[in-house]
């Protein structure tokens, strides 16, 4: 018969259990006495801190904790002395062996008076990757909220509940801007879906187009009529989806209230499609009488003399440039859809060419190509010469280059235009020189405004007149 153990040898036993278990298990064991003296630490503080575990046993274990925490570090042992029965934890910066300091979550236990272990027995694992993904997590929640509380655009939050044809989608927040825009809170849309908000048929047309970014996985932008007041009505959206463990769980998107701007553009659609119509009675109705009277007329001076017929033929060509300048005015203020590459040189060179200059000089200073509608750009170049001849005389020299980076300059040595007359030279019918429609500026403004640059006038290098180009990128 085997003879049971005595209570040394059972005590003995117990303690090789405790010391194989806490040499074997990843976390790091410490025993500290009430002093906080360490009286023993486990082979796991060599691969967790660095140190051999002979040199932490005799030490005081606050003087390697960061100084900054070494105040809760000791309030969690109080606490514990005091309360034998309950363990704490505490995270604590703690210095490794290489200098550097790394994050500890101890979990401490009272085992004084223990016949194993007599101290704090403390159970402590680095968190430092932990404590770090905490602080990204944190500063990114605070930029979001950032984000979310401050840009001007409306930004909603939707859950996605369920999956494939049962998916359900509900308000989760709405950013400060869009309660603003809207009148719409987060208190009275959260849980709620689009219908229950915005009612049957607004609601499906949102609901549709959630589904679409669903079922694509993808981000999407569109335009959606919304009316939620006067004010508010078409809205520029996009929205993303947000994945978590392979599922969508969360749209994110971002609208912004372009009621007035398409409002305007209806509106601006409304005037060319006037415009055209403007447009094709001058071509048709205007312009056909009048090709027969200046037919007429030159037969008459081909038949009889009369001191009236020159200013009549004369008259009859300028109502023909009038007509010619107003027909291009009224289909030039569409914008530019497409446009291709053009070498300034090549495209200078053609409209000097159709121009009557007389013995005016062109100077090419820059060569470079710009984007843009070659036809609409040539009515560009051609009036800017020919108000420079008109106005310069006849052997006005006029010089085209690069203004800054990417614009273009057109500027001659004529008179110029003085600084108070600049904003009136684009107005339509204004026209200093004799003879001239008052067209052709105010054709320039909208040919280059129809192409997103802008214009200004200013001296020339050599007093005359100088036009730049800002040509957008």
């Amino acid at each position: 018969m085997e003879e049971s153990a005595t209570p040394e040898e059972h005590n003995k036993n117990e303690t090789d259990w405790y010391r194989t278990l806490v040499e074997e298990v990843n976390d790091l064991a410490t025993v500290v006495d009430t002093d906080g003296t360490i009286t023993y630490v486990s082979p796991a503080v060599t691969r967790v801190l660095g140190y051999d575990p002979d040199e932490l046993i005799g030490q005081a274990g606050y003087e390697f904790v960061h100084p900054d925490d070494r105040e809760r570090n000791a309030k969690a042992v109080e606490t514990v002395l005091s309360n034998p029965s309950e363990p704490e934890t505490v995270e604590v910066r703690f210095r490794h062996a290489d200098g550097s300091w790394c994050w500890i979550e101890a979990t401490m236990r009272n085992r004084l008076d223990d016949d194993i272990i007599d101290g704090i027995l403390l159970s402590s694992r680095d968190i430092t990757a932990r404590k770090k993904y905490e602080v990204e997590a944190r500063e990114l929640a605070e930029e979001y909220e950032a984000l979310l509380n401050n840009v001007e655009d409306a930004i909603f939050l939707i859950d996605v509940e369920g999956v494939d044809d049962d998916v359900r989608f509900e308000f989760k927040r709405l950013s400060p801007s869009y309660e603003r825009q809207t009148g719409i809170t987060t208190e009275e849309v959260q849980g709620r879906t689009p219908r229950d908000v915005f009612g049957d048929e607004q609601g499906a047309a949102l609901e549709a187009n959630y589904h679409r970014c669903v079922n694509a996985g993808k981000p999407l932008s569109y335009m959606e009529e919304l009316r939620v007041n006067e004010g508010a009505r078409f809205w520029q959206t996009k929205i993303a989806p947000v994945v978590t463990d392979d599922e969508i769980a969360r749209l994110v998107g971002v609208t912004r209230n372009v009621t007035e701007r398409v409002e305007r553009e209806r509106q601006l659609r409304r005037q060319n499609e006037r415009l055209d119509e403007f447009a094709s009675v001058i071509s048709h109705d205007l312009r056909n009488p009048l090709n027969v009277a200046q037919g007429r007329a030159t037969l008459l001076a081909e038949q009889a003399e009369s001191e009236h017929l020159d200013p009549l033929l004369q008259a009859l060509d300028r109502m023909e440039a009038i007509v010619a300048d107003t027909l291009t005015l009224a289909r030039q203020g569409d914008t530019i859809s497409e446009t291709e590459s053009i070498s300034l040189t090549d495209l200078v060179g053609k409209c000097w060419a159709t121009v009557d200059t007389d013995d005016a000089t062109i100077e090419i200073i820059d060569e470079m190509t710009v984007q843009g509608d070659p036809d609409r750009l040539r009515h560009v170049f051609e009036n800017l010469f020919r108000n420079a001849v008109e106005h310069g005389g006849s052997d006005v020299t006029v010089r085209v280059g690069r203004h800054g980076e990417q614009g273009i300059y057109v500027e001659d040595d004529g008179p110029g235009i003085p600084a108070d007359k600049r904003e009136e030279v684009f107005e339509p019918g204004h026209s200093s020189a004799r003879g001239g429609t008052g067209f052709g500026l105010t054709i320039v403004k909208r040919i280059v405004e129809a192409h997103g640059w802008e214009m200004s006038v200013t001296d020339g290098t050599d007093g005359g007149a100088r036009f730049e180009f800002e040509i957008a990128e």
